[in-house]
Formats: structure tokens, C-alpha cells, sequence
């Protein structure tokens, strides 16, 4: 153990054994990797911000899901793609702790949006004469608020627990930094924390599956009272791609969390799993939601249909045109 008054400022991440011939297409790879998630997702934020008929409840809650997903991609990628290029797995503690907590934002609020979002779907499907009434903007305001100020606070309140702490040791087994990961660092008692952390886990999934089964199965009984097919298949087609966004992110957040608690889990399998978590869902999101979603499918093809004709009418001899 290293002693308590020499511990280093600097903190060393898991090592990626990445061959001299290797880093550069590792560069490329999570280069490019960053590169589609933050067109992906800049292209949802541009097209539902920019499109004033797609300024409707259900819009501006999936909103804030690409710009979560921003938050969470770039906590990751930026700081990954900085390792590989210097070919360096150390990080300053701050940084560290600014990275984990924008990640630890990240997760919490991806719960709570798509819990926000089943509300939402709730609402339109069940109450639909009241919809209108029902979420206002000011109400959809109040939502999208207490999302992000419990999100934050919840989060401020778990690094403040951790960096209260001395620390001892400076090696994270982690290929990221993440409160588990921080919190192997400290030579004190982490029993607060942990119950802390353990609360707060408790918290976002008790309240988010409790709404998520409520909602949808008041959803699926109205549905199938409903002698409209096409309003049953339409309602059905959307509650499935979201409960298949909500399941997926549950599974790797679950799995990421149970796999600290478990020491015979070997650290590459929770290594995998944790990087899964920042990577798939935020390129899975704006595919999803934007390919699924007819008004906002509809808009990116009249955005870049603008964009061709334009560029059409400014080159003339352009070859496509």
C-alpha cells in the first residue's frame, strides 16, 4: 500500500496492451466510433429543435435523450482517445472525478428520461382527451427539470461522500474512472458511501420500474380494449421500442453494478460490460428514435433533401445533381 502523505495526484487506468502496430487503428476506431454518435445525436437535437412541428410533449421529452447521450459519450471518448494517442493510462484525480461524475450523471438521468418518457406514453394512450391538458408546457418543464436537478443532485451529493476521503492508493482496474473504481482508492471506511450508493440505486430503480409497469400495463389493457387496429399497432410499435431502450440500458447498468459486488467476475468481463453501457445506447438512440419516428424521419429527409437542392442550385455541374 502506498503511503497516505506520498499518494500520487495522478491516478493510472487498466493498460489497454495495445501493440505499437495496433494504436492507430484503435485511434480510428474510437475516433470514428465518437465521431457517429455525436453526428447521430446532433442530427435528432437539430432536427426536433429546428422542426417547430415536432415541439409536442413526446419531442421535447426524447430531446434530452441525445443530449444525455452526449454527455455520457463524450465523459468517455474523450478522455479514451486522449490514452490511446499519447499512449499514457494516466489521468490527473480531478479530472477523474469530473469524468466519473458526468458519467454517473449520464446513467441516472437515462433512467429517469425514459421513465419521463413512458409518463408521456401513458398519458396520450390512456387519457388521450386530457392529454392537452394533462401535459402543458409548463408541466413538461417541471418534468424535464426535476429529471436533470435529481440527476445532478443525487450525484453531487455521492462525490461529495468520496472526496472527503483520503486516498492511498493511485492504480483504477477500470479502462474509465467511476465511483466503485474511486472509491478502491481510499484507505477509510467506505461503509456511507456504499449505503449511500446502494440507496441511491435503489432509488432510480424502484421509481423507474415501479412507473415503467404501471404505465405499461395500463398501456397494453387500453390497447387491447381499443377497436382501432391502427391506433393499437401504432401505440403497441412505440411502447415496444422504448420498452426495448429501457430493458437494454437496465441490463448492461445492472449487470455493470452487480459486477463490483462480485469477485469471482473476471475484471475484462466488467471492463466489457461497463464500456458497453457508454457505447451502445447512445448510438442506439438516435437510430432508433429517429428511423422509428415517423414525424422525426420525415423531417431529417426534408432537412437533407433541402441541403441536396440547395447545394443543387449553387453548383449546377455538380455531379449528383
Amino acid at each position: 500500500m502506498e503511503s497516505l502523505h506520498n499518494v500520487s495526484s495522478a491516478i493510472t487506468l487498466e493498460s489497454f496492451n495495445i501493440p505499437p502496430q495496433g494504436v492507430i487503428p484503435a485511434f480510428l476506431f474510437a475516433s470514428l466510433s465518437y465521431m457517429i454518435i455525436l453526428l447521430c445525436n446532433l442530427i435528432l437535437i437539430f432536427t426536433i429543435v429546428l422542426s417547430k412541428n415536432l415541439h409536442q410533449a413526446k419531442n421535447l421529452f426524447l430531446l434530452n435523450m441525445p443530449i444525455n447521450d452526449l454527455i455520457g459519450s463524450s465523459a468517455f471518448f474523450l478522455q479514451l482517445i486522449k490514452e490511446i494517442l499519447t499512449d499514457s493510462r494516466s489521468i490527473e484525480y480531478s479530472p477523474c472525478v469530473t469524468q466519473a461524475f458526468f458519467i454517473h450523471v449520464y446513467a441516472a438521468a437515462t433512467v429517469l428520461i425514459l421513465t419521463a418518457m413512458a409518463y408521456d406514453r401513458y398519458v396520450a394512450i390512456c387519457l388521450p382527451l386530457k392529454y392537452n391538458a394533462v401535459m402543458t408546457h409548463a408541466h413538461i418543464t417541471r418534468i424535464i427539470a426535476a429529471v436533470w436537478v435529481t440527476s445532478l443532485l443525487m450525484m453531487a451529493a455521492l462525490f461529495y461522500l468520496l472526496l472527503r476521503l483520503p486516498r492511498c492508493r493511485s492504480k483504477i482496474t477500470q479502462l474509465y474512472c467511476d465511483n466503485p473504481s474511486l472509491l478502491s482508492l481510499v484507505c477509510a471506511s467506505t461503509a456511507v458511501n456504499n449505503i449511500y450508493g446502494l440507496c441511491t440505486v435503489a432509488f432510480t430503480q424502484l421509481f423507474a420500474n415501479g412507473m415503467i409497469l404501471y404505465t405499461y400495463l395500463h398501456i397494453l389493457v387500453a390497447c387491447f380494449r381499443s377497436k382501432r387496429s391502427d391506433t393499437k399497432a401504432k401505440a403497441l410499435q412505440t411502447c415496444a421500442t422504448h420498452l426495448f431502450v429501457f430493458l437494454l440500458l437496465e441490463c448492461l447498468g445492472l449487470f455493470t453494478i452487480i459486477s463490483y459486488r462480485v469477485k469471482e467476475m473476471t475484471p475484462n468481463l466488467r471492463r466489457f460490460m461497463g464500456s458497453l453501457t457508454l457505447i451502445f445506447p447512445p448510438t442506439l438512440n438516435p437510430i432508433v428514435y429517429g428511423l422509428k419516428t415517423r414525424e422525426i424521419r420525415e423531417n431529417v429527409m426534408r432537412f437533407f433533401r433541402t441541403v441536396t437542392s440547395s447545394r443543387c442550385r449553387n453548383r449546377v455541374l455538380h455531379p449528383s445533381c
